[in-house]
Formats: C-alpha cells, structure tokens, sequence
C-alpha cells in the first residue's frame, strides 16, 4: 500500500478538523507539537509546510490556552508553520503573541516589521526586547514613537540605519530623555552626536522680540553652573585618577560627564588630562570665549565630538552655529602640541596668582 502524500494527509485533516468536537481538536494539536518538538533530526522544512495548513484551522477551533501553548512550542523552533507563526505573531491577545515575537527566529525582519507598524504597546516591547533587532523593525518601532524609543535605544542589539537616526534626533527635539540615552549609548556615530547637541529639547519657536522684551529675554539666560566645592573635587579625584593610570579616563567616559552634569568629575578629568591646574579650567569653563576650554580639550587628547559636548552642556547661552563652526576650526587646525605648551604656560601663570585677575591673565596665553 502507497503511503499518503502530504497533500492527501492535509485534506484528511482538514475535513477531520471541520466536524470534530473541540476537545478532539485540542488533542491533535497537542500531538502536533509533540511531533515538531521530538523530529528535530527530520526536514523540519517539510514537517511545517504539511501541517501549516491544518494548524490554521485548529486555531480558530480551540481555547486560548491552547493558543498561548503553541505560540511558545513554535517560539523555540528555528524553522516553523509559516502563515501560522504570523498569524499567532499577530494575535491581538498579547499573551499569545508576544513569546513569539520576543524568541522566534523565524519570523523575518519583513514580518516583524510589518507587526510593529500595527501592534500594541506591549507588542511592541516584545519586539524591541529581542536580541537582535534588524534596522527596518527598528524604523518601524521608532515611527510608533513614546517611550518605544527608548526601549530600542537602550538594547544594544538594535541596529539603526540613517534613518532610524533621523527619527530619533527629530523626537529628541521634544524629548530629553531621548537625546540623553541616544548620546550615551555606545556606538552612536559621531556625526550623530554632533546633530544632537545642536539641538534644543523641547524648544517652542521664538517670540518676535519688542523693546520691552529684550532685557528680560536676556535676563533669563540660563547661568553658569558654580565651581565644584573642595569636598566635590576631593571625592572625583581619586577615581579620575585611577581610570586615567588604566587607560579608561577616555572620550567616552569624559563624554558621559559633560551630558550628565557631572561637573566635579569633568572639571577633575580636564585638569587631570590636560596637565592644568584645577582653577585654569575652572576659568575656562565659565570664560564666555571658547578658545581656552578648546585649548584644554585639545591638550587633553580629546575628540571634537566630546569638545562639543562639553561647550555644550557647560551652561550660559547656547553657543551659535556661527560659534560652533569657529570653535571646531580652532580645535581642527591646534597643533597637540601648541595646546599642550599653551596650558603648561597657563599653569606657571596660575601658580604666580590665583586670582581671578590672574586668571584672565592666564586666559591670555592661549592666543595662538
């Protein structure tokens, strides 16, 4: 006798699951993933093409239970029931879908792409919980926006593309919290950091200026931050000083401290890296000219994406475009070792004063 083609087996079944009861029906599917979950040796390929089509039917046929069970039977295989796995991927009750799109290796960056432009939130963070997160899903992630962002952001296996990037520096616009984690998570090109720290988080457009607004629009101009207090720096210092000797005192870290406010630690780490004394870049931090902070930076070894930042999160008026582009062409065009003479210059001069008149006479020695 002739063995059944898996056409012939597939109408039997079919016309089985069309009139029997549905706890016949809950049996069968459970001796389904039984026979998926024990052949690993077999052509799964052929296994999943045979009984896609009779697992469609038996899903519209039994309790949700049964549903939740086989959504994390197939979550575990490599190869599975194709339209079967997309319809369960896609299943409005999270708890059927979401083992599926948080484990499958199955489901194609197409079809989870396509999930995401649709699905609910807790969809979503099943989604972007995945190790490994293809960029056209996280596109489609972004473009949902909320706190999805985050999620993504703060998974190292999302990949993201220009375009990603993109979206994520447009929403920084009304959110901080986005620019923030974006800036700090390792990997970010530096080109993007650039973009981010040129933005203004929830900036709302400008009122036309009148006369009688103009002083308090400049009244209201955010202050410096004050200097560090003897106990602060007391307690930065030794561990500047220690990730320094192992190498670690590096842009990332120095980076890190610009963004989180961690004035103490970025005002230690200059002086440390740069080789002048704690009151020079005090001075140089709430000094309104660019050119001495600039020096430091540069004497410092650090790069243009870390200088930014630092100019930029050092409080005061925000810098210009125009500003920005005159202090990355200083920074550019510093020779490492100008800079590096310029602040030993600096320090000689600061320990003959230390005032502030002695400072501005120190600020002098950085003109090139």
């Amino acid at each position: 006798m002739m063995a059944n083609s898996p056409a012939d087996v597939l109408i039997e079944l079919e016309e089985a699951v069309a009139t029997c009861p549905l706890d016949r029906c809950a049996r069968i599917l459970s001796g389904i993933m039984q026979l998926l979950t024990g052949n690993r040796d077999r052509s799964q390929e052929l296994l999943a093409g045979v009984v896609d089509g009779v697992l469609l039917r038996l899903t519209g046929r039994v309790e949700p239970s049964a549903l939740v069970q086989l959504s994390n039977t197939l979550a575990e295989l490599t190869v599975a029931p194709p339209e079967t796995l997309r319809r369960l991927a896609s299943h409005d009750d999270p708890d059927v879908a979401c083992p599926l799109l948080l484990k499958s290796q199955a489901l194609t960056a197409a079809d989870l792409a396509t999930i995401a432009a649709a699905c609910g939130e807790r969809h979503q963070r099943a989604i972007a919980a995945r190790t490994s997160i293809k960029s056209e899903v996280a596109e489609a992630l972004i473009k949902r926006g909320g706190p999805i962002c985050l999620v993504l952001i703060n998974n190292p296996g999302t990949q993201f593309s220009e375009a990603a990037y993109a979206g994520l520096i447009a929403m920084s616009e009304q959110d901080g919290e986005i620019m923030k984690a974006l800036a700090l998570r390792p990997g970010t090109p530096d080109l993007v950091i650039r973009k981010l720290l040129s933005v203004s988080p929830g900036k709302t457009a400008p009122a036309k200026p009148t006369a009688s607004a103009v002083a308090p629009a400049q009244a209201t101009a955010p202050a410096r931050p004050k200097p560090p207090s003897a106990a602060a720096y007391a307690s930065a210092r030794p561990e500047i000083v220690a990730l320094s000797r192992v190498g670690k005192l590096n842009d990332s870290t120095v980076n890190r401290f610009a963004i989180r406010g961690e004035t103490a630690n970025l005002f230690t780490a200059l002086s440390v890296l740069s080789g002048a004394p704690i009151e020079i870049v005090e001075h140089v931090m709430i000094d309104d000219d660019c050119e001495g902070l600039v020096m430091a930076c540069r004497a410092s070894r650090l790069n243009w994406a870390t200088t930014l930042a630092i100019l930029s999160n050092r409080g005061g008026a925000r810098l210009s475009f125009a500003e920005r582009e005159r202090a990355q062409h200083m920074f550019e065009t510093l020779l490492l070792s100008t800079s590096q003479w310029t602040v030993r210059w600096g320090e000689i001069a600061a320990s003959a004063s230390t005032s502030v008149q002695g400072h501005r006479g120190a600020k002098m020695g950085v003109n090139r």
